[in-house]
């Protein structure tokens, strides 16, 4: 079923039975649809969309393939980083459209299965979209409710996620090995692309960095210049489009409504939730559970995460887990506890975005590519990766998680 439609559904009934708070869902942070959230999403989302115009992911996508020279592992490895590039300061939903539609074009050239590279490129990017604030949905729900900043995000995530991306990529050899073509009678095709003409407008792509250069910059700053990061965003998209001078029906064509609907409705059924102590009890059994057992709690939660956000769309997950999640992190003992505790949550929620292929919208959004263009991906197929790589990077999470708050 499609999921905005369950969602609107399941937050009307739940307004009409009374058990969401009334108009208190439009106007609580806590207790209602998070605004900041919203207008991040939308912000990036016309950004995204501009930016997308004047050609350079399919660039990207072509001088990678070029550089390769066609060889498949190094091929691969070209793809990955790109998307893991990208992800931190795009949408993981966004960097996937851009740049699997991409590589799609690149492999039948190539004479070589995509499916083993949209694999690879999905896997990265809910890597590399966990390090940063706006990277992953999960990421934003979690940093809104918690108060944690752009910075806050790279400085606790971005080392663990950049080793992690590093195993990655060498796993990736004996993950795919079976699956590596190679065709040299095919490279030369791929060889006489000129990737500078997929720049379709070159003035206009200097001006969208410069913008979109500023904007990780506030993103960078907003804690210092007292602006919040969904207000940089809307300011970010305002000068992108003055300064592109793009047609704003072409640009809010582009705009991802589903996700935002999903997102509101979600919003409003959690406000349900703690407005009828569901969440408060919930919470309350959890603290009592684990006590003072701070190793546990922190265990239990990353690799409860993961595993539940593996089999459950990681956003309506982390959605509801994040205020008795906050209640944990109140009960805390020290404030390296309560850090323990909120990224030991936002690790398990974005890795497990990797452990099948419905865990997270990405996933979704790339086998839906894979079939429109012939290259079909079964839930399986992708699903036996996604559990190994997930597995290793919990692991991994795990141990960083405790060398760096517990010990």
């Amino acid at each position: 079923m499609n999921k905005v439609k369950v969602v609107l559904i399941a937050a009307a009934l739940m307004a009409v039975l009374g058990l969401a708070p009334g108009t208190a869902v439009f106007f609580s942070e806590h207790e209602g649809i998070d605004w900041n959230v919203i207008f991040l999403l939308l912000g990036m989302m016309i950004i995204v969309g501009i930016i997308k115009q004047t050609g350079v992911f399919d660039y990207l996508a072509i001088w990678a393939a070029k550089l390769s020279k066609g060889r498949p592992y190094v091929l691969m490895v070209m793809l990955m980083a790109i998307t893991a590039i990208a992800s931190p300061f795009l949408d993981n939903v966004t960097t996937i459209m851009l740049v699997a539609p991409v590589t799609v074009v690149v492999c039948s050239r190539l004479r070589i299965p995509a499916q083993p590279y949209l694999i690879a490129e999905v896997l990265a990017s809910n890597i590399g979209g966990a390090s940063t604030l706006i990277g992953d949905p999960p990421n934003i729900i979690i940093g809104s409710r918690a108060g944690l900043t752009f910075n806050d995000f790279l400085v606790h995530l971005a080392p663990i996620v950049a080793v992690i991306f590093v195993v990655f990529v060498l796993f990736t050899w004996v993950l795919f090995r079976r699956e590596f073509q190679y065709h040299p009678e095919q490279v030369a095709e791929v060889m006489a692309l000129q990737e500078r003409k997929a720049i379709s407008d070159p003035r206009l792509l200097v001006r969208c960095l410069v913008v979109f250069g500023l904007v990780v910059i506030g993103f960078g700053l907003h804690a210092v210049i007292h602006v919040e990061p969904a207000i940089i965003a809307l300011v970010g998209a305002g000068l992108m489009l003055l300064v592109s001078r793009a047609n704003v029906d072409d640009v809010l064509g582009e705009v991802e409504w589903p996700t935002l609907v999903f997102f509101m409705g979600l919003f409003v059924m959690v406000a349900a939730l703690g407005h009828t102590g569901v969440i408060e009890a919930a919470g309350t059994w959890v603290i009592d559970a684990f006590g003072d057992n701070h190793f546990a709690a922190v265990t239990a939660l990353l690799f409860g995460s993961g595993v539940l956000g593996a089999f459950f769309d990681n956003i309506p997950y982390a959605a509801t887990m994040t205020p008795i999640v906050e209640d944990m992190a109140a009960q805390a003992a020290t404030p390296e506890i309560a850090q323990a505790l909120w990224w030991s949550f936002a690790l398990g929620a974005d890795f497990g975005g990797n452990g099948t292929a419905v865990a997270a919208s990405a996933n979704v959004v790339a086998l839906g590519v894979a079939a429109r263009t012939g290259h079909p991906i079964s839930f399986w197929q992708f699903t036996r990766y996604g559990i190994t790589v997930t597995a290793l990077s919990l692991l991994l999470a795990w141990a960083y998680v405790w060398l760096r708050y517990l010990t």
